[in-house]
């Protein structure tokens, strides 16, 4: 099956009001810029949006968040070296946050693709994070219940990919983005190439286009590091 779609824009033409979208990336490592954009120019609003980071500058998530499109933001690390963007709404009260340690986040992401409801973890245990949530003692050590993590939709970044889906990864660029593809519902990609199905070595494939729906390819995408350095505003 050809997932191929002709631009960004119509990747994520489906993503409506009140969606909870993955958003790939570790700061701009792995971050689909291109994609989100895209995104905001449809402005859909209400979003969860789950990332590891509230975004930075205005560009990206931060861009998203100034354009009143997220409700709620799931993460580990809300501030960012300019964060005022998450900072300015927060404070405003106009968007909510669910703080989750680094690794619960990324396990509660991979327990949503792999089907696992819930599990225990000992971060967390003891702090403000725990609160309200299930205690089990195992061993003499006490841990937290914490539950899976799902999305209507994830977009990511990738290096390469086949018409069928088929997605590698550069370097750091890998961080959540094969987790998230195994958690959502839809799963949408932007790759540097698309090549032919097989020019892939199988042995090389880090997500399967079974967990891909759609896959745009953008050539020279750009690096959010780079637009903030160069004192870039988008929104």
């Amino acid at each position: 099956m050809d997932k191929t779609v002709k631009n960004t824009a119509d990747a994520v033409k489906d993503i409506g009001d009140g969606a909870t979208i993955m958003i790939g990336g570790f700061g701009g490592s792995g971050a689909p810029i291109e994609l989100i954009h895209a995104l905001i120019d449809r402005r859909p609003t209400g979003l969860t949006v789950i990332n590891n980071n509230a975004g930075n500058g205005r560009i990206g998530i931060a861009a998203m968040i100034d354009a009143g499109m997220v409700r709620k933001m799931i993460c580990s690390f809300p501030r960012s070296s300019d964060p005022r963007a998450f900072t300015d709404r927060y404070l405003a009260g106009e968007i909510e946050l669910e703080l989750v340690p680094q690794g619960t986040l990324a396990e509660r992401i991979r327990a949503g693709g792999a089907g696992i409801p819930a599990f225990y973890t000992p971060t967390a245990y003891g702090t403000e994070l725990a609160e309200g949530k299930p205690i089990a003692e195992f061993d003499g050590r006490h841990y937290v219940q914490e539950r899976w993590l799902k999305a209507d939709f994830a977009i990511v970044k990738a290096h390469l990919g086949d018409r069928h889906g088929n997605l590698t990864y550069n370097k750091a660029g890998r961080n959540f983005n094969p987790l998230m593809c195994m958690a959502a519902t839809t799963t949408i990609a932007q790759v540097s190439r698309i090549v032919a199905p097989g020019e892939i070595d199988p042995e090389h494939v880090v997500t399967p286009g079974l967990f891909v729906n759609r896959i745009a390819e953008v050539e020279h995408p750009q690096q959010e590091e780079d637009l903030i350095r160069a004192g870039v505003s988008y929104a």
